[in-house]
């Protein structure tokens, strides 16, 4: 022990210079510290104040939360209308199938048909024309869950499995 107290007094002049030195660094890094950290607030005060936008980070914050909620009581009232537009659309007519054909042998071309218009329920109607040398007939039938409770003919029957089948 005596020993170290005999080193540290014969050096002490070395070791009061070393720890001058070191405290005169760490005088230097505080004061670069404390300028950078004014700067930085400086900075972050401008930012808040709105100093160089004309509008303070509050108020843009704010101005922001307003618009998302305008922007979703928009999207609200837009995804109401789209489920509107699906219950309209499943009463739309969404299939269809046509068959032209000839009804009477002696007749030229196909000028007889038979159309299936049903919609995403396949309900709906069956449209048929007959068409003759003295006139032309034309019936409807109706469709609920892709059955008639008329009795359909062949071309009939053909036109709505084309509707129901796509």
């Amino acid at each position: 022990m005596n020993e170290l107290l005999k080193l540290i007094s014969d050096n002490s002049s070395y070791i009061i210079l070393g720890l001058s030195g070191v405290s005169v660094l760490l005088l230097i890094v505080v004061i670069y510290q404390s300028i950078s950290i004014s700067g930085l607030k400086k900075r972050y005060d401008k930012m808040m104040t709105g100093e160089e936008t004309g509008t303070s980070f509050e108020k843009m914050m704010l101005d922001h939360i307003e618009e998302v909620r305008r922007v979703s009581a928009a999207n609200e009232k837009l995804n109401e209308k789209a489920k509107d537009m699906d219950a309209l659309l499943n009463l739309a007519i969404t299939k269809v199938g046509v068959i032209r054909f000839r009804a009477f042998e002696d007749m030229g071309s196909d000028l007889s048909y038979a159309v299936a218009l049903l919609d995403s329920n396949d309900d709906g109607v069956i449209l048929s024309s007959i068409f003759g040398r003295e006139d032309s007939r034309s019936y409807v039938k109706p469709i609920e869950h892709g059955k008639s409770s008329y009795t359909l003919t062949k071309e009939e029957e053909e036109a709505m499995r084309k509707a129901l089948n796509g």
